[in-house]
């Protein structure tokens, strides 16, 4: 097993890894297996957990979306990987995140992508593995890597 740099894996790459069509299914199964081990640190959000759940239930947006049941096995399969843990919200998390919205101005859905970041923050996690780098690359304290 390759060792991983501890990192938060965004929803895509979650949802990459269960869909076996996708280009992106190696390298995001490949860093969801690395969570096997228990000497790996990866960590997940409440609100990627949301959004990953979204995801994977939507016909639009899944192409083999599961049902509301399945969708609950697989993320306690995920959450019972060793190596994956999910990133407590803190209470300074919200001032966190109000001060992010100071710095730069998000409209509709890229309020989320701003509370992952300050949960990030707050946890002192510096890196995330998305498959949408844009989304993050405005952060210049993080670390975004595209698996591969």
């Amino acid at each position: 097993m390759t060792s991983v740099e501890p990192g938060v894996l965004d929803a895509n790459v979650l949802a990459y890894a269960l869909n076996a069509d996708a280009a992106q299914h190696v390298a995001a199964r490949t860093l969801l297996e690395a969570a096997r081990d228990p000497s790996t640190s990866l960590y997940v959000t409440s609100q990627i957990l949301c959004e990953f759940y979204s995801i994977i239930t939507n016909v639009r947006r899944f192409p083999k979306a599961v049902s509301a049941a399945e969708a609950v096995r697989i993320l306690s399969t995920i959450l019972a990987l060793p190596g994956l843990q999910i990133l407590p919200m803190p209470s300074p998390v919200v001032a966190g995140w109000i001060h992010l919205l100071g710095r730069h101005a998000v409209e509709g859905a890229g309020v989320f992508d701003l509370q992952i970041v300050a949960t990030m923050l707050a946890n002192g996690v510096q890196r995330i593995y998305t498959f949408n780098p844009g989304d993050f690359q405005v952060f210049a304290e993080l670390t975004v890597v595209t698996p591969t």
